[in-house]
């Protein structure tokens, strides 16, 4: 097939490209398979919130939503369910531009579906502000198409098409109520047959106000005859997988709760994927809403039952199925190696790792990566003039949680230039609130400030809570979170042998509808001329 054909092309590049060779990483704090045929939940333990996946022959394509950050709408690749690299982005500059140069937290990419369809990968998704959009492309390795914009409006989210067997094209979606003003519907549209265009003006299928509040999150399928609509509904946090089925694609619409939290510490559990495997087993993916950690992605076996899915485990008897921590990993490809989606980067390549994300569409002048060069170049600069902290900085360089426990560690060297003041850079833990290990110059000495953002959605002041003097005008930065409350403590050295706590602990919170997330930033304050940078030279996870 063509979206396996670059495929090996990829491996081998990047294994030139950097040392943190996808098709081999292997995580040191968070591993799904268990090296005996099994695989513990959740098997993603990072924020890939709204999982959608998607076999095409013998390998299995995952996205997820991405929101404001790009690049956006991340491609994940396995060949036995349970491991996963991540192997590109699908929208490398979010739409519109212009809206999307500035942070736009919580904003952008909802919900995305991905589906296989004349040899091509379609994504749609809904933008709460702007309308649905779609991206497709014959080897996801490689480039996406540009975004088109397949109905425009706002409030429509959480997309699925659908190719029915008749020729017909249909799309199945919700409603977001900060901008519709309503929620709890599905509507199914029709589209053009291209499925670039919404027809018509489509038509409510489901009312979930009565019984299944806030169902959104809807997936589209069909089998055995029946249309079918997987749609989680009673919140993120607190709800349960709803599923809905009728003969007729306009309904009426039976439904049927058939996943639920049950007497297990998985909550949600929310909306994601049903994929059949060539030897005819049944999975679906969902994800665990885990606060500071994001809406990690876990694996439920499934099954049907009188033309109805059976998710996970029906331990108390009442017919519906509570997820499962482990089991036995899907009959595939068993020789698949245990891999794990990078999060150490060296910045030996020539680019930074897949795993960055900027906080707005990233600029070729925020950073440098020049080949021959073991280091990363952030160049300082100004911080915008409406930006009361870091909340509304677009160049914070920053990658997901990835596991209960883990520690960040970075070495940064700070390059004021000539002098000039207002330079800082440093390890940030970003949410709603946010900490930082700042490097800074002042009366030519540099000091370390661990610091506070209590608040910065709203505007909270950034607090220096500790502060020390160093030698010299680098350092490594050290952050150590631990479950299971996501507490972040700072530490510094200026050997790399002995670290030194600094500052008090930190307690990490989310940030709008994602995880807290940790990486590097440089900047100048608002006042500053231009000029100064911070070489850093590499960020690692570990235990």
């Amino acid at each position: 097939m063509i979206i396996r054909t670059l495929s090996l092309l990829f491996l081998i590049n990047t294994f030139f490209l950097s040392a943190q060779d996808p098709s081999t990483y292997k995580s040191q704090v968070w591993v799904a398979d268990q090296g005996d045929g099994t695989y513990q939940n959740p098997i993603i333990h990072a924020d890939y919130s709204d999982p959608d996946v998607v076999r095409v022959d013998d390998d299995y394509y995952m996205t997820a939503s991405s929101f404001n950050v790009a690049p956006g709408l991340p491609i994940l690749h396995s060949k036995d369910m349970v491991n996963w690299k991540l192997i590109n982005h699908a929208l490398p500059v979010q739409v519109p531009k212009g809206h999307f140069d500035v942070p736009q937290h919580g904003n952008g990419v909802w919900a995305p579906s991905i589906r296989y369809h004349n040899d091509e990968l379609y994504i749609y998704w809904g933008d709460p502000d702007f309308g649905i959009y779609m991206v497709k492309t014959d080897d996801p390795f490689g480039e996406w198409e540009k975004p088109v914009l397949v109905m425009e409006g706002k409030g429509a989210i959480d997309p699925s098409p659908l190719w029915d067997d008749d020729g017909n094209v249909y799309l199945v979606h919700a409603w977001a109520g900060s901008r519709a003003g309503v929620k709890s519907l599905l509507t199914v549209q029709k589209m053009n047959p291209e499925g670039t265009k919404v027809i018509g003006r489509g038509k409510h299928v489901f009312d979930g106000h009565e019984d299944q509040p806030t169902v959104e999150g809807s997936k589209f399928y069909k089998r055995n005859g029946y249309y079918y609509i997987f749609a989680p509904a009673g919140g993120v946090a607190t709800g349960w997988q709803l599923i809905l089925r009728s003969k007729n694609i306009y309904g009426p619409y039976e439904e049927k709760v058939v996943l639920e939290q049950g007497e297990t510490e998985i909550n949600g559990p929310h909306q994601g994927a049903w994929v059949e495997t060539p030897q005819g087993e049944d999975w679906f993916y969902h994800f665990q809403d885990v606060d500071a950690y994001g809406r990690i992605v876990h694996l439920q076996p499934m099954s049907w039952k009188n033309d109805w899915p059976v998710m996970g485990e029906d331990r108390d008897g009442n017919g519906i199925g509570e997820p499962v921590l482990s089991h036995k990993k899907p009959s595939v490809d068993k020789n698949y190696p245990i891999v794990t989606p990078v999060e150490t980067d060296e910045f030996d390549g020539e680019d930074i790792g897949l795993q960055w994300q900027w906080s707005a569409n990233d600029n070729i002048l925020w950073y440098a990566k020049l080949p021959g060069n073991d280091y990363l170049r952030l160049f300082s600069i100004k911080t915008p003039d409406e930006a009361k902290n870091l909340w509304m900085v677009p160049h914070l360089l920053l990658q997901k949680f990835s596991a209960p426990r883990f520690t960040a560690t970075t070495k940064i060297e700070l390059v004021p230039e000539d002098g000039k003041k207002q330079r800082k850079a440093g390890l940030i833990v970003m949410g709603m609130d946010y900490a930082t290990l700042t490097i800074t110059e002042k009366n030519g000495n540099f000091y370390l400030q661990q610091t506070e953002g209590i608040d910065a959605e709203h505007g909270g002041e950034e607090k220096i809570i500790d502060e020390i003097k160093l030698k010299n005008n680098n350092a490594y930065f050290k952050v150590e979170v631990t479950a299971p409350d996501a507490m972040c403590q700072f530490s510094y050295s200026e050997n790399g042998k002995r670290f030194k706590k600094i500052g008090k602990p930190f307690k990490a919170s989310p940030g709008k509808w994602i995880g807290a997330k940790v990486g590097l930033f440089s900047i100048s304050g608002k006042g500053a001329k231009r000029g100064g940078y911070a070489d850093v030279e590499w960020f690692r996870i570990s235990k």
